[in-house]
């Protein structure tokens, strides 16, 4: 399986926070997945971090490269394609970082792992 993670399943798992449901924390363990954090999550837990809205993101600001080598996580960079899908994306959600990962999970033919139903309703496939 290709997953993508969310940033809450991404700090949720580092955490061991079992709001991540065991069906979600499943596939991301399981051997033959293959489970990428975009950096727009980096982007995004660096400015909440930042801005004082993510304080729990302490431990890993500044260390999030070496983070996912010891996860063995990829890295999905944020390229032009995916911006221009990210902005060309209808409808009124108008969270950037959401939107990014949206245009993501389809451009990259990945499996969002998510707790938010309204990415539904961009036709990306979502695990929770």
């Amino acid at each position: 399986m290709r997953l993508l993670l969310d940033t809450h399943a991404f700090l949720w798992w580092l955490a061991g926070n079992e709001s991540l449901p065991l069906r979600s924390r499943a596939a991301i363990n399981e051997r033959e997945s293959v489970v990428f954090v975009s950096a727009a999550s980096a982007w995004e837990i660096a400015a909440k971090y930042r801005i004082g809205k993510l304080p729990i993101a302490a431990r890993i600001v500044g260390r999030l490269g070496a983070i996912l080598v010891d996860q063995n996580f990829v890295e999905l960079p944020v390229t032009l394609a995916h911006a221009e899908a990210a902005g060309a994306l209808p409808g009124p959600h108008r969270d950037p970082f959401d939107r990014m990962l949206i245009a993501q999970a389809l451009a990259e033919n990945l499996t969002l792992v998510s707790n938010e139903r309204l990415f539904d309703a961009f036709g990306v496939a979502r695990l929770w």
